[in-house]
């Protein structure tokens, strides 16, 4: 389905114009037994250029009343370390202590929550600098129809659209194994029901790719194209949505990184490992070295 090219934000300070080094990241989310402030320093220390931090309570909560003030220091921090960021808001248990990623833009009680959750990052996006804000639909309740499940998804996503184009901040929508939008076709019908809105783009997992759909990976990434913002890295096998460390899944990495550089794609890409924070700095060192040596491999 084809829609207007879409227009990244500026590009960042550091190296992001087409044709050179991808600027790999790392999500805190595969930190989640660190202190912000020591995650920040251990990414640093191993050479990422970026994090992909998600909003949680233990390292920084939108919902609290000094949220605005610890976003600014944060920014101060990521600006002394030479880090950028991208925003996720993917944390299990924030809004719902007893149900993981509830409610959802597709809740019914609830939505609402999720769309203020979600302005509220909009928001936080102002004041860190951030390069984009993810997001996804969330599951779809069984009793619930295509028609109202779509009616549901594009109401809530137009409320998060208007004040992020309020504020300049750029969306990434993710397609994610198992919710009612999982596929680059789910997201390619989301954008022609929104009219495809300028601040809409899109947040791929390269994982998710091998996962689900039918093309191959490189072929994933130069369909996205242009309307890439966000980027996440990990590995993954046919059918099995489980995030595994680089060389554990099936995905041949240097043609993904080449494709990336092909379709000008200048964002983070950052490694998603949620599940690997009990050796995180094992992890993320050893993330780096792949992506680093994978990198060497893409032609000039």
């Amino acid at each position: 389905m084809s829609g207007p090219t879409f227009s990244r934000p500026a590009a960042p300070p550091a190296g992001t114009s087409s044709g050179q080094a991808l600027r790999f990241g790392y999500g805190t989310n595969g930190f989640a037994n660190h202190r912000l402030d020591d995650a920040l320093d251990v990414l640093a220390e191993q050479g990422y250029s970026g994090v992909a931090l998600t909003l949680d309570h233990a390292h920084l909560d939108p919902f609290a009343p000094e949220a605005s003030a610890h976003a600014a220091r944060l920014r101060r921090r990521l600006e002394r370390l030479g880090l950028s960021v991208v925003i996720e808001t993917g944390a299990r248990y924030l809004l719902d202590p007893r149900h993981k990623h509830h409610p959802t833009l597709l809740s019914d009680p609830g939505q609402q929550r999720r769309i203020d959750f979600l302005r509220r990052a909009v928001h936080l996006a102002t004041e860190l600098g951030a390069e984009a804000v993810s997001f996804w639909s969330g599951t779809r309740p069984p009793d619930l129809g295509d028609d109202e499940a779509w009616q549901r998804l594009t109401d809530g996503c137009s409320a998060v659209l208007d004040t992020a184009a309020e504020h300049g901040v750029t969306l990434g929508f993710e397609p994610e194994p198992g919710m009612f939008v999982e596929t680059l076709d789910g997201f390619e019908e989301l954008a022609h029901r929104l009219g495809h809105p300028r601040s809409l783009g899109m947040t791929l997992d390269i994982g998710h790719c091998r996962c689900l759909e039918p093309t191959s990976v490189p072929d994933c990434v130069r369909r996205a194209g242009t309307r890439l913002v966000n980027v996440q890295i990990d590995d993954m096998r046919r059918g099995v949505h489980e995030h595994l460390e680089f060389g554990e899944g099936e995905i041949d990495f240097p043609p993904v990184l080449a494709a990336l550089t092909e379709v000008g794609y200048s964002g983070l890409v950052s490694v998603e490992l949620p599940r690997h924070s009990h050796a995180a700095p094992a992890v993320s060192q050893r993330s780096i070295h792949f992506l680093e040596h994978a990198s060497r491999k893409v032609p000039a």
